[in-house]
Formats: C-alpha cells, sequence, structure tokens
C-alpha cells in the first residue's frame, strides 16, 4: 500500500533568493471560518482515491478496506438519510436532517502508523457523492478547536447538514475532549450525519501490539454501536522499499540551502520548540503557511512529554502540507526518549519519527551536494 504521490519538492536556487522566514516571528490567529472552511483533506491528501491505494498483497486486510469503504461511500447518496434542504454557512437555513436510519453509520479504522488510514480516509471523503460544502474532514485536534471558537451547539447547526464527517487522530488520551465529541457525535448521528474516524492509543495500553478499535468503541460509549471497526494490518508504507532517510546535514549546509530556497523557514530548533509552547497547537497550521521547506539547526531530543506532543502535532501539518524538512544535529529517530518510547504516547512518537523521515527524504533534493 501506498499513500499519495511523492512530494514536489522545490529545487534549490541557485541566484539570490529572499532571506528566509523564521517560525519564531510567527504568531498567527485563525478565524473561526477559516477553521470550518478548511474542514477538508489536506494537501498531501487531496488527490488520493481509492484507486490509488496499493494494498499489501500480503496483508489482505488492506484490499477488504478498500471494498467495504467503497461500499461505505456507495451508500451515502442522497436517499441516504442526509438532509436533502440546503443550509447556510453554520448550517441554518431550509432543510432538516432526519433521524438516523437503521444500521451502521460509522467506520473505525483500526490500525498501525503507516499502513495508509488517514490515505483511506480521505479517499472516503473524496468519493461520498456530496459537495465539498457538505462533507468535512478534520483531525481531533481541529474538531475541538471547532467547537471552541463556535460553541457547542453552533457547531452541532453547522456540522447537522453535512453529509459525512470523518475525524482522523481521534485523540483517546484526553478524557475530558473524548467526551466532548462523543457528545458532539451523537447529536450528528441523531442528525443523520456519516461519520469515519481513526484514532491514537490510549496512554498505558503501550499500544499492545498497534491496535485500538476495544479503547475507541468503549470511550465513545453509547456511539459504538453505530461504528463498524475495520482493522487494517501491515508495516509502515513510508519507509517499506525506499532508500534509508539521509543523515542530519551540518548547520552550515542547512543554512545555505535555506538562504538559497525561496519559501524556506530557518530556525534554531530548541528556539523552534519555546515557540511552540506560545501557540495554540490548532494554528501549527497557519504557521506553515506558504512555506516551501522548513530547515532547522541544532535538532537535539525533546526534553519533556509537552513539547513531545506540541512537536508531534508540527510534525503532522508539515507533514499533510508536503512540506520538507532539512535539519542539523540528530537524526530524527532520536528525537524521543527510551522513557517516551515506551510509554502510553509511542504511537504518536513513532509516527512523528515516520513522518519526519519521509520529509527529510524529500528534503535531500534541496542540498548540493558533489
Amino acid at each position: 500500500m501506498s499513500s499519495s504521490s511523492p512530494a514536489s519538492v522545490p529545487a534549490p536556487i541557485t541566484g539570490t533568493a529572499p532571506a528566509p522566514v523564521s517560525l519564531c516571528a510567527r504568531e498567527p490567529h485563525v478565524p473561526a471560518d477559516r477553521l470550518v472552511a478548511e474542514m477538508v483533506p489536506p494537501p498531501r491528501f487531496d488527490s488520493v482515491r481509492f484507486g490509488t491505494y496499493l494494498p499489501d498483497p500480503n496483508q489482505p486486510s488492506q484490499s477488504e478496506a478498500v471494498r467495504v469503504l467503497e461500499d461505505f461511500a456507495g451508500g451515502l447518496g442522497e436517499a441516504s438519510g442526509a438532509a436533502t434542504g440546503r443550509r447556510g454557512f453554520f448550517g441554518l437555513g431550509r432543510g432538516k436532517a432526519p433521524k438516523t436510519p437503521a444500521g451502521p453509520r460509522g467506520v473505525y479504522l483500526d490500525g498501525g502508523y503507516g499502513v495508509g488510514k488517514t490515505h483511506l480516509l480521505a479517499s472516503l471523503w473524496h468519493a461520498t457523492p456530496a459537495e465539498p460544502s457538505r462533507k468535512a474532514f478534520g483531525t481531533f485536534v481541529e474538531l475541538t478547536n471547532l467547537v471552541g471558537a463556535l460553541g457547542f451547539q453552533q457547531t452541532v447547526r453547522t456540522l447537522s447538514g453535512h453529509r459525512l464527517l470523518c475525524i482522523d487522530e481521534f485523540e483517546l488520551d484526553d478524557p475530558g475532549d473524548t467526551v466532548l465529541v462523543s457528545s458532539l457525535l451523537a447529536r450528528l448521528v441523531e442528525a443523520g450525519v456519516a461519520l469515519a474516524a481513526t484514532s491514537n492509543t490510549l496512554p498505558g495500553k503501550l499500544g499492545e501490539g498497534r491496535f485500538a478499535a476495544a479503547d475507541f468503541l468503549r470511550e465513545i460509549q453509547g456511539l459504538s454501536a453505530h461504528f463498524r471497526a475495520l482493522r487494517i494490518d501491515g508495516e509502515d508504507y513510508r519507509h517499506r522499499g525506499l532508500p534509508k532517510a539521509p543523515a542530519p546535514y551540518s548547520d552550515e549546509q542547512v543554512t545555505r540551502a535555506a538562504r538559497a530556497t525561496e519559501g524556506a523557514s530557518l530556525d534554531d530548533f530548541p528556539a523552534l520548540l519555546d515557540h511552540l509552547a506560545r501557540v495554540h497547537p490548532s494554528r501549527y497550521g497557519a504557521l506553515t503557511d506558504g512555506l516551501t521547506a522548513v530547515c532547522l539547526t541544532g535538532v537535539r531530543p525533546v526534553p519533556d512529554q509537552s513539547t513531545a506532543l506540541r512537536l508531534v502535532v508540527l510534525a503532522d501539518r508539515l507533514y499533510d502540507r508536503e512540506v520538507p524538512v532539512l535539519a542539523s544535529g540528530l537524526p530524527f529517530d532520536r528525537l524521543f526518549s527510551e522513557e517516551m518510547l515506551n510509554g502510553g504516547y509511542r504511537k504518536k512518537y513513532f509516527r512523528a519519527i515516520s513522518r519526519l523521515t519521509a520529509l527529510a527524504r524529500d528534503a535531500a533534493r534541496l542540498v548540493d551536494t558533489p
């Protein structure tokens, strides 16, 4: 199985490029209307489809997942129970969603990092027969931020007119937010909205292999009957059959590449970690607006778990937006301590390592080599 086509990485610019920007100088503010408008698959997954997902022939569960999801998408037509009347920007106006039809109205994609869950989730969004304005796609963090920006009742009204809501990386490690989103989903199910989700593992579970379906279904409590769990086995596609990620470069090489690449940023890694503590994670996507590459000097192990979790969110946003990452210092597989990699958030950390390694491979083209 593979994800979308390789990232289009800008070639190094031989002339004089504008000075690189600094992420530490950016403090973006994201209005609520942008949060709603951006609930679509991110750029990396904009062109993926079920047909571009390449199942591993040694993992029959991958082909089965494609078949089930294609059928699920096909059943979400106008007759599926979604509202037929048009609604306004915040779900107001004409049209009233009928009660939920019988049978599962949700699917949960259960698998380890790198088996293509987000690819399949985005493919479901694209395949669902509805206008983009009536489908929503976002991470759990983005959904909770939407509730924070609009309020619970307004979020219900905003999303109730949708045909489908896809939630990537449902956060099972925050009980308060889990209850909040579960309550939101219960209201949306009543309005006839179909659901699809992936999730992380609960802290203290140590991954227990890699799968989280039992945890997910338990945490969403009364909603569990609305979900069918699809287990997806396999290895991390981002590194299957690919050359080893490039070793970190020198500070001089990273700085030179940043100055030669139009639209690149250049930051000292410890300073960036400090800056992330001052920017809400929901704004990390906006933090990377317009960047063609992120260049970091002095990469070193993250000092604590709070910092590590913020870095995970930034890695996700960079990966979603196909922004290559060029770095000096330690390789990305040494970012997190053994204690972190053996703890309850291990799945997040391994996903971040996987994604940053893929972005480092993309960034190799930015460096002039003899």
